[in-house]
């Protein structure tokens, strides 16, 4: 083919790949990236701190498995002027759920429960209760864990619930309880759902659910300073809590472990926490390797997946502020989770107590999390933290983890980049589909190919396959004069077929 006419063009798109090659060449790998923007994190947590009056903070970065980054500001004990440090043990309040929620999970994969389950098999109390409706569902596990219940919002109520002990709580429940919606029918925040849980997961496992949940999940983890009883934290390493009130710190009692504390009584680290955060971001991407993790990986990716509808921001920005990148949120089982006009999905769990406030979000796909601890009732993390995390994926240019090219994706990308070149009847018979030639003919395929694969020249390269799953993928026919981006799907039969094929110019979008 004769390239003259297009010579400039292609000398330009091919100083631009060569340009770009090289720069992935020398660019920092995600560590390095990631710890170029860090400054940026430090800055705004110190004016967040001075702003909102924070006695105390510490802000953990987790990636690839590590805590890459701690931060500390502040005092964790100001009678005493104790540094916050990333041992410094704080109360992290609904940012306990998950735990609870994976305690249940791990039951119902040895058999012990299913989340269908009638509350009533487990709580008896809950005959008494008379339901909204005379029509609705019965309630279930899986509803306490969705927040689907139907009961009421109930912060702060809930908040003060925490040394409530199981015969009061049984006495509470069978005296009746009040539904602000049908059961089954939508999110509605309840802390009162936590704790009935945390009840289940007591009787089922024949201990308390803290116990069970120390035992099963928090010291297989080496979650070692992470505990429910305040008094058994030593003086120099428990963060008190603090009010802010008419220009002054105010001291705000803890509340001791009780019955109630699955809605929000853990006391961790951020040495310890980011070892859980690492656990969730260690479950992605689905593979074959041995899975010997406090709960199955398949288990944890569920626990992580959009459940009931809470929300949508339609508002927000990108970190720049300006940028719009509006956001749709679901609750999954103890964790919220949100995707982002950008495909972006990020998990996690605010916490908020009197005396504290805490949040943490991660990106299961891109393999990084963002943890902030601190000593002020209801200290507002919560969306600085989301920014965050945000921030880091957006200014590092995190993108999310390969998806494995399988076998079968491997071998149908070498007999399709065969295929366009040569449209051989034997060939096409072997590897396509019923529908594809019932789609477009053989002497259209030919027809139309032929014109694309004039206009790039010889082919002097077939491109890295990139999947998008198990049975799609893309990859590029690099000729002479110009490159043309090739597409395919495979059917769900036993050996998968090519049902969908997309040739098209590089940089040409749908």
């Amino acid at each position: 083919m004769n390239c003259r006419n297009s010579a400039l063009l292609v000398l330009a798109v091919s100083a631009t790949l060569l340009s770009c090659a090289h720069a992935q060449t020398i660019a920092p790998d995600r560590a390095t990236r990631v710890a170029a923007v860090l400054p940026e994190l430090d800055k705004m947590y110190t004016e967040l701190a001075a702003a909102q009056h924070l006695p105390g903070l510490v802000v953990g970065v987790v990636l690839d498995g590590k805590l890459v980054h701690s931060r500390s500001y502040g005092v964790a004990n100001l009678a005493r002027k104790l540094p916050v440090s990333s041992s410094t043990e704080f109360r992290i309040a609904s940012m306990t759920k998950s735990f609870v929620a994976m305690a249940a999970l791990r039951l119902r994969d040895d058999g012990k429960l299913a989340l269908d389950d009638p509350l009533v098999k487990y709580l008896p109390e809950l005959r008494r209760v008379e339901l909204p409706t005379l029509d609705s569902p019965a309630l279930t596990i899986r509803q306490l864990m969705t927040m689907t219940t139907g009961l009421p919002e109930d912060n702060p109520w809930g908040d003060r619930q925490m040394q409530i002990d199981n015969a009061a709580l049984e006495r509470f429940v069978g005296g009746g309880l009040s539904f602000s919606t049908t059961p089954g029918e939508g999110f509605e925040y309840s802390n009162l759902g936590y704790i009935l849980l945390g009840k289940i997961v007591s009787t089922v496992s024949g201990m308390r659910f803290q116990d069970y949940i120390t035992r099963t999940i928090l010291q297989p983890l080496g979650m070692n300073s992470t505990r429910w009883e305040y008094a058994g934290v030593a003086t120099d390493k428990l963060a008190l809590g603090y009010r802010w009130e008419h220009g002054l710190w105010q001291l705000e009692p803890i509340l001791h472990d009780g019955d109630g504390a699955a809605m929000g009584g853990l006391i961790t680290t951020m040495d310890d926490f980011a070892r859980y955060v690492a656990f969730h971001l260690d479950a992605s991407p689905a593979r074959s390797t041995l899975d010997t993790g406090v709960l199955k990986r398949a288990s944890v990716r569920e626990m992580q997946q959009p459940r009931a509808f809470a929300g949508m921001a339609t508002k927000a920005t990108l970190a720049d502020g300006k940028t719009p990148n509006p956001k749709v949120t679901f609750y999954g089982y103890g964790l919220s989770w949100t995707r982002d006009s950008g495909n972006v999905v990020t998990v996690g769990h605010s916490g908020g107590l009197p005396g504290f406030g805490s949040q943490y979000r991660f990106a299961p796909q891109h393999g990084i999390g963002v943890i902030a601890f601190s000593n002020l009732r209801y200290a507002p993390v919560y969306a600085p933290t989301a920014k965050a995390l945000d921030l880091l994926i957006e200014r590092a240019g995190l993108v999310p983890r390969a998806v494995a090219v399988t076998a079968i994706l491997a071998t149908r990308q070498r007999q399709v980049a065969e295929l366009i070149q040569s449209w051989d009847p034997a060939l096409g018979e072997a590897i396509t589909a019923d529908n594809f030639f019932l789609d477009q003919s053989r002497a259209a395929w030919l027809a139309e190919t032929r014109g694309q694969l004039a206009s790039i020249g010889t082919i002097t390269a077939v491109g890295r396959l990139t999947a998008e799953n198990a049975l799609r993928g893309s990859f590029a026919l690099v000729g002479e004069c110009g490159t043309l981006q090739v597409s395919f799907t495979l059917t769900p039969e036993r050996e998968p077929k090519i049902q969908q094929l997309d040739v098209k110019p590089a940089g040409v979008k749908d």
